[in-house]
This record gives structure tokens, sequence and C-alpha cells, in this order.
């Protein structure tokens, strides 16, 4: 008897035992976020929200519109949605200043419900929107900084990296040492003189030029700078004659780039000498500004990518924004959207209702963790730093001004073959 009132009372307890497992199959345990810098909680209906920061005003402004483009072929292409919830996005205009980064970033942040910011256009704005992301937990991914400082310089950690800040476009680390070696080894310049604006975009520019062109032999007779915002470059340019460059290097944006090409132009001793500037000028609204006072003029920038995918972009660009795209950049910023939206489908937790959860680390951890990923630019690998992309640049003449930047961009002199 004994024997069977055990047996009964095992019975008994099975059957509450599948009686609860069926009640927990039938209604999960309360998601409980574990991630070590927390979760966005999204509701059933909710969107999904992400921060945008682009240069929108001043003569930058052609380039945050091609980033801001980009990204919005990217939405369209997903239809505005992820997940099953609808995509919206904080547009903030950074000015391509560090105190506008910071300021933008901080009005993004401040909605818990951001899920990562997609910019900057410009590395200054970076390096004050990346520090304030980067304490708030969030993510942050550019398809247009190529500042050195920012991710790695040498194989090491950079001095303004921060966690959770990436980047589709090229480490113009390499940049600086390409136009070096092509002006050393296929010019023949054995003197130059360079010119940054004081940012560390072109500071990090001039800084891989010089080091490499010292490397090979050559003597820098001038490491110049001149301010955002100076009109007048002729002290700057008669320096440069005086101190007898062959070639002159400056990697600034508009308007100081066009500026000191306008004004060497005439000017006496300038004529022999060889004038070089970066991917911040390979853009169509530079082209119409110089004419033909650029005729001859070198530009070292990232390898223009090729293929189907980017033709058949470049046809959803026109017809949606009603004429051709002024630069190659917006590439950049349409696999941005792509890689961290890939990103989060393999991070969020679904519940049944459609309530989200992502982890904001594990967002970070499957961005460092992305490996040829295809994008329209290239196949994309993060590395621990935050660079996907891989360096290749090209060194471009401008023989044909009336050719734009497509004919420009065609007229490659050198590139680097080779990943460093």
């Amino acid at each position: 008897m004994v024997t069977n009132k055990l047996f009964c009372c095992r019975s008994g307890v099975l059957a509450l035992l599948l009686l609860s497992s069926w009640g927990c199959s039938r209604e999960p345990a309360p998601f409980v976020c574990t991630d070590p810098i927390g979760c966005v909680d999204v509701a059933p209906q909710d969107p999904l929200q992400f921060g945008v920061l682009q240069a929108l005003s001043g003569q930058v402004a052609p380039l945050g519109l091609e980033q801001l483009r980009g990204i919005e072929l990217a939405l369209t292409k997903c239809q505005k949605e992820l997940l099953g919830h609808p995509v919206i996005l904080q547009i903030e205009d950074d000015g391509c200043t560090a105190e506008g980064g910071a300021n933008a970033a901080l009005k993004i942040i401040a909605d818990p419900q951001a899920v990562a910011i997609l910019g900057s256009t410009c590395s200054g704005a970076a390096v004050t929107a990346s520090a304030a992301m980067a304490s708030a937990g969030l993510t942050m991914i550019s398809g247009n900084n190529s500042a050195p400082f920012l991710t790695a310089i040498g194989g090491e950690r950079a001095p303004r990296w921060q966690p959770g800040y990436f980047r589709t476009a090229s480490n113009e680390e390499v940049a600086g040492k390409v136009a070096a070696q092509y002006v050393h080894a296929n010019l023949g310049v054995r003197k130059a003189a360079t010119i940054n604006d004081g940012d560390i975009y072109s500071r990090g520019l001039v800084e891989g030029f010089e080091q490499e062109f010292r490397q090979l032999g050559g003597d820098i007779v001038l490491s110049a700078a001149v301010d955002k915002g100076d009109a007048q470059m002729q002290p700057v340019l008669t320096a440069v004659v005086e101190a007898g460059a062959q070639l002159l290097f400056f990697p600034l944006f508009q308007p100081e780039g066009n500026r000191i090409l306008l004004q060497s132009k005439g000017m006496a001793g300038f004529g022999q000498v060889v004038l070089m500037s970066d991917g911040a000028l390979i853009e169509k609204s530079f082209l119409d500004a110089v004419g033909g006072e650029a005729k001859g003029m070198y530009f070292v920038g990232p390898a223009k990518a090729n293929g189907v995918l980017v033709k058949a972009l470049v046809q959803d660009y026109v017809a949606t924004f009603k004429a051709p795209p002024s630069t190659n950049y917006y590439l950049g910023a349409y696999d941005s959207v792509n890689l961290l939206f890939a990103a989060i489908e393999k991070v969020a937790v679904k519940e049944k209702d459609g309530t989200l959860h992502i982890g904001r680390q594990a967002l970070r951890d499957a961005l460092y963790m992305t490996k040829m990923f295809d994008g329209v630019s290239g196949r994309l690998t993060c590395d621990q730093f935050g660079d996907c992309a891989r360096p290749i640049f090209n060194v471009l003449r401008l023989d044909d001004p009336a050719a734009g930047v497509e004919g420009l961009q065609t007229n490659v002199q050198f590139t680097n073959a080779v990943q460093p």
C-alpha cells in the first residue's frame, strides 16, 4: 500500500510538473536585461529611433547632404522598417565642428529610446560626438569620417578612439602615405610643404604624408596651418614659395581649400609648385567653384567603388533625387545603415507581441565581429578599432575640368593595391 501511495504521489507530482511545463511554454518568463550597459526596449507598434549627425549647413553641406541621401536610400530599400517596427530619424546639423558635434549628440542621447547614431560627416565633429555617444552606451557608425585619430594609427588604438564607434569610410592614415609615395617616386618631388586647418582630419592626413615622405628621403620644408574661416591665404602661400617647395599638400575642406587654390594662381614663384589635396575636394561644388583653375591639380581619395550593386544604386539615386550624385561618399552612408541593421537583427530579442529588446553592448559586439559583409562599396570587415573598410586609395589628376567628378575619378595615376 505504501508503494501505491508513493506511486500516486509521484504521479501527481509528475502531472503538476507537466502542467507547469505546459504553462511555461504558453507564457514565457518576462525578459530580463543582462546586457552590461543596458537595453533599449521597444514596445509593440513603437518605432525604432536613430539619430543622424551630418553637416547640413555651410560649404561642407554638400557632403552632409550626400550622406543623408545615402541613408535615405538604404531606408527606402527596407521600406523604412526593421523587425516589424517603423524606423524614424532624429536629424541634427553638427555644422562640421567639434562644438556642433557635441551639441547634436547630446540632443540625440537625451532620448533613452535612441538605438544608435548614424554619422557624422566631418571627423572634427565625430571627436566630441563619439565621446558623448560612448559615455551614454550607444553605438555610432559613420559613412564619411576618415581621420586616423578616431580609430587606429600604425595598428594601435588612436588617441580619440571610443568604444562603440565604427565607420564604413576608409582610414585616411593610408591616404597620406599613398600621396607621399606617388609624389616622391612618380613626380620626383624632394621638397614638399603642407597646410592643415588644425582639426584632426587635416592634421591626420598631413602627418601621414610627412612621415612617409621623410622616410622616403624627402624634405618637408614647411609645415603650416590656417584657421577655419581664414580668407587671406597670401601669407602662407608666400611662405611656401620662400621655403622652396616643389609641391604643396593641403587636405582642406571648402572654402579654405578653394582659397588656397585660387589665390595661388598668378603668385610669383608659384607656377612650378605642384598642388595636391584630398577627397574632401573631390566634389562637384568644388569643381564648379574653381573651374579651369584646378586643371593639373592632384587629389588623393578612396578608390571608387564599381560593380552591379553600385550601378543599380546610382539608378535609384537619380530616380529619387532627380540628379546624379555629386560624390561617391553616399555609398558609405548606405552601407552604414545596412551594416547597423544587420547587427540589430542578430542581437534583438523579439517577443510574440512584437516587443523588441536590444542589448547595447551586444549590438557593439555584433559589429566588432562583422566579417566579409557585402556592401555596395565593397566587403566590410570590422576590426577591434571600428574600421570596417579596406583602405585602398587612388591618386587622381584633374586633366579635364568639364568632365566633372566622374572624369576626375577615372583619371587614376596611382593606387595602393595591397591592404597594409
